[in-house]
């Protein structure tokens, strides 16, 4: 048995580019920048979480996008009929629609079809549709309202629109590496990295910044509306646009020369500037009123005709509101107003702090995980080690790759994902110890150990990522690079783990001339002895009972005591202080309490310099959240003007609902899936005997979210989900056992078999969970706040997990394959006696 050269060359090629393609994430900018230019560059990207900024969800007003397209439509169909002679008695414009009554009833179907003229076709899937709706309601009445098929192009258009501008404004504010995609259907995502100011943020993107200029008139006259400015002085304002800011093509940032305030240079172009000049020339000694999304910038008196084109606004700005006002003037208005949905920002210093406590768990899990291999399989386990290395390697040269972007939850990833890629070197090394104690070769038990390995380690993989495959369906943000993470190490593991460490298996051996191999522990001494034959089966009631009380227990539990829901499911408002001595809770709750926002929670965590503050979700509108959160941040300044806001976090109702129904699927979707897969590789008692038990792991781990108090967020459903993919994953090793048996003892009683089956399983399945274990345990101790709903349960859950393999899902099993048994027994009986009558 040799290596095919062809097989050594082809993994060399992929670990040596791997290498290569992962190098410059350990590299200085100043050595990456000596690095030739043939060699990979690239980085993977830190989220937000890492390296601190802002991160927005901005959607389309709906409703503002059909009100103005109802009040031009209103014009239009005014407009059409008179030029058309055909009278109107009334014309009035409601939420939904424009109604039109006519005097002359007989001109009702001229009307319609003289109105026809002002729709568009669209393309509405594969059909060309009407973008109006225009249909008779009476016989002297009609309706024009824009079409399903219209409002989405319109949607659509608007959210293309939306993209550019933005891009464009953030490009004129200079943030470095920004993110800014479409999700969904009217959704815009943004991301500034190190951008620390939501509130600049917001103001850049959430602003129309469609300006125009009016003259002022007469509060009570027709035409009027009054607008205020920013110190919430009136102005009685014409509704009569007399220019549109959509002629601007720049605006710059200057200072006045006699009072030295910040001051708004713009310029029009052609048609612009002669129609201001014409406006000026027209009503020299009249106030002029400059408007920005319905508020009154300034309204200087004309003095003289303005002639070249340019002008200038004043008012009371600071230097950043200026430049805020210039950015969006020279990048254009938005076509619709867009709401801020969701809102989280990271301050600089905390993403720092991740980073350094990611990486201390990261390391610290991986060196507790290569100390317990070497333990248990001594040199041979130096091949599970570098099969470990080589996958974290090979991760990170897959997410540069893909352009993925790492987040503290995506390090988290990594780390189960080395505690799981053990696991196919733990059943390789106990198969072949299996064969080796049967008297084979090396080169036999080598073979034989892979492959007998192999299936299983496909199904459980399999059953892992499904899982991750949820996870990134649903999850959004952070949540989705764990799963990134997490599904890539999966994957790579299978060849890591299998086809890498079978080659070098098979160098040593060859090298070595071995006649067997004997794989020993470092140490003289095996946690788990070869040939136990411990009757697990004779617990089996008891086990069952402690789990099901357990599970009732956490039921209860949930009902009465419920789960401290994070911000992601239930909305509002999360806030990360730290201040520069022990926070002073009086004051702040005193503070925050008479801002009229609700209850206000507030806990210390990790130090007493560290403060958390909640805030309920508030009522009305999405934007009722962003306007909470200001006032917070306003008056966390005025307590304490040394304190830092590391972390905020802004959901609206909205997110909230849509992210816990998503979170919900997923679990749903997921325990499905794995039935169905189990169901088909094996059969329905296993497959019943798996969903049972996943269902008992997982209300205990529920149960333990609601006992301990932690937050119950997306990083939980992280959690949930990676649980039911790994119960699942250990019941598939016992499963495949018990199913290779049944070929093998086809008189053995099923009880006995059961016995036996997890006895030659036990090794594996304590070993596995072990590494898992502690490959989480620096991340429940060290890796803080924003991963804490993810590794804690995670621990408890891998040792929920492992007991419920042995003492739930295999009595379950017996008891089913009982029933079947006795169930056949009946049938051949009946079938003996109907053949004796």
């Amino acid at each position: 048995m040799k290596n095919s050269l062809w097989k050594v060359a082809i993994y060399a090629v992929v670990i040596i580019t791997g290498m290569l393609v992962a190098l410059p994430n350990v590299l200085s900018d100043r050595m990456l920048a000596q690095l030739p230019s043939a060699l990979p560059h690239q980085r993977v990207s830190l989220g937000l979480d890492l390296r601190g900024g802002s991160h927005l969800v901005l959607e389309v007003d709906r409703a503002s996008l059909v009100t103005e397209w109802l009040q031009n439509l209103q014009q239009d169909v005014r407009s059409t009929l008179e030029k058309s002679q055909i009278t109107i008695a009334s014309l009035r414009r409601t939420q939904s629609a424009i109604e039109v009554r006519l005097t002359d009833p007989a001109k009702v179907q001229q009307a319609i079809s003289e109105l026809n003229g002002i729709t568009n076709q669209i393309q509405a899937a594969a059909l060309t549709a009407s973008d109006l709706t225009i249909e008779a309601t009476g016989a002297d009445t009609l309706r024009v309202l824009p079409s399903e098929a219209g409002l989405t192009h319109r949607m659509t258009q608007a959210v293309t629109q939306s993209l550019e501008i933005i891009r464009q404004r953030v490009d004129q504010v200079g943030v470095a590496e920004p993110t800014i995609q479409r999700v969904g259907g009217d959704r815009v995502l943004v991301q500034l990295p190190g951008e620390q100011d939501p509130s600049n943020v917001r103001a850049l993107l959430g602003s129309t910044a469609k300006m125009s200029f009016h003259l002022l008139g007469r509060e009570g006259e027709p035409g009027i509306t009054m607008m205020k400015d920013a110190e919430d002085r009136p102005y009685p304002v014409q509704n009569r646009v007399l220019i549109s800011g959509d002629r601007l093509t720049d605006a710059r940032v200057g200072f006045d020369p006699n009072t030295s305030e910040p001051v708004v240079s713009f310029r029009f172009d052609q048609a612009g500037a002669t129609r201001f000049a014409e406006v000026t020339r027209q009503n020299v000694g009249l106030p002029f009123a400059i408007v920005l999304d319905g508020k009154v910038l300034s309204a200087p008196v004309i003095r003289e005709p303005i002639t070249g084109g340019s002008g200038q606004i004043s008012g009371s700005f600071n230097v950043q509101d200026a430049n805020t006002l210039a950015a969006l003037l020279r990048a254009g208005a938005l076509p619709a107003k867009l709401d801020v949905i969701e809102e989280r920002t990271v301050g600089a210093d905390l993403g720092s702090d991740a980073i350094e406590m990611g990486i201390v768990a990261g390391l610290g899990g991986f060196a507790l995980v290569m100390l317990f291999i070497l333990a248990l399989y001594g040199s041979w386990g130096l091949l599970a080690v570098l099969a470990l290395a080589l996958n974290v390697i090979l991760t990170f040269a897959g997410l540069t790759l893909l352009g993925a972007t790492l987040t503290l939850p995506g390090i988290a990833g990594i780390v189960l994902g080395i505690g799981l890629a053990v696991d196919a070197n733990v059943l390789i090394n106990e198969r072949i110890r299996e064969e080796s104690r049967k008297g084979r070769s090396a080169f036999a038990a080598i073979d034989l150990g892979f492959n007998k390995a192999y299936a299983t380690i496909i199904d459980s993989n399999v059953t892992a990522l499904i899982a991750t495959a949820l996870l990134f369906w649903f999850g959004s943000g952070p949540v989705r690079g764990f799963a990134v993470t997490m599904g890539l190490g999966i994957a790579i593991s299978m060849f890591t783990a299998v086809s890498v460490v079978r080659v070098a298996m098979v160098a040593i051996a060859t090298r070595r001339r071995l006649k067997t191999i004997d794989i020993k522990p470092l140490l003289p001494i095996r946690l788990i002895k070869d040939g136990t034959t411990i009757d697990f089966m004779k617990a089996r009631l008891a086990g069952l009972g402690i789990s099901a009380f357990l599970s009732i227990g956490s039921i209860v539990l949930l009902f009465t005591h419920g789960l401290n829901f994070g911000v992601d499911f239930k909305g509002g408002i999360q806030v990360e202080v730290k201040t520069s001595g022990p926070a002073d809770l009086a004051a702040f709750r005193s503070g925050l309490g008479n801002l009229g926002l609700g209850e206000v929670a507030l806990q210390e965590f990790g130090s007493n310099d560290r403060l958390l503050i909640r805030l309920e979700r508030q009522a009305g509108p999405e934007t009722k959240q962003t306007e909470a959160v200001e006032k917070v941040r306003s008056e966390i300044r005025t307590i304490d003007p040394s304190a830092s806001i590391e972390r905020t976090e802004v959901v609206g109702p909205k997110v909230s609902d849509e992210l816990a129904t998503a979170g919900i699927l997923s679990v749903i979707l997921a325990s499905l899936a794995m039935l169905v897969y189990i169901w088909v590789r094996f059969e329905w008692p296993f497959a019943v005997g798996a969903i049972a038990t996943l269902v008992l792991d997982v209300t205990k781990t529920v149960g333990f979210f609601s006992l301990t108090g932690l937050d119950f967020n997306l990083t939980a459903i992280a959690a949930l989900l990676t649980l039911v993919g790994y119960s699942v994953n250990d019941k598939v090793v016992v499963y495949d056992r018990m199913r290779e048996n049944m070929r093998l003892y086809k008189s053995m009683p099923f009880r006995d078999l059961i016995n036996l089956s997890i006895n030659e399983t036990l090794a594996r399945s304590l070993y596995t969970s072990a590494t898992a274990f502690l490959a989480m345990i620096p991340m429940a101790i060290w890796g803080g706040s924003a991963v804490e709903s993810f590794a804690i349960p995670m621990v408890f859950g891998i040792f929920v997990a492992a007991s419920s393999s042995v003492f739930i899902a295999a009595p379950i099993l017996l008891f089913l394959g009982d029933w079947r048994t006795r169930r056949k027994a009946r049938k051949a009986e009946v079938g003996a006696e109907v053949k004796a009558v």
